[in-house]
């Protein structure tokens, strides 16, 4: 995967769109950054990219209602936990 470097993103944020990792600064990028972004890559190819946006952030919308935090809320996403629990295994894909 590309690593693409926007300045006015937050810091520690990563996100992948196009097989393309965006990030603020890549310096703390490492093989399981890129595994995790990788991860939701493959999901965005199995729903198609524009489903895959609209039902994460339904579902971050939701779950941040739910558990009235946006934190809460985004590790509660079914994509991110799927992304999160196959990080560190580098053959999951």
């Amino acid at each position: 995967m590309k690593i693409i470097q926007l300045k006015w993103l937050p810091d520690d944020c990563a996100f992948s769109v196009f097989n393309c990792i965006w990030v603020k600064d890549a310096s703390w990028v490492d093989k399981y950054v890129v595994n995790h972004e990788a991860i939701h890559a493959a999901q965005q190819r199995e729903l198609g990219w524009l489903p895959f946006y609209i039902i994460y952030i339904i579902e971050f919308l939701f779950k941040s209602l739910k558990y009235r935090s946006f934190g809460q809320g985004y590790m509660h996403i079914c994509h991110e936990k799927e992304a999160y629990r196959n990080d560190h295994n580098l053959r999951y894909l």
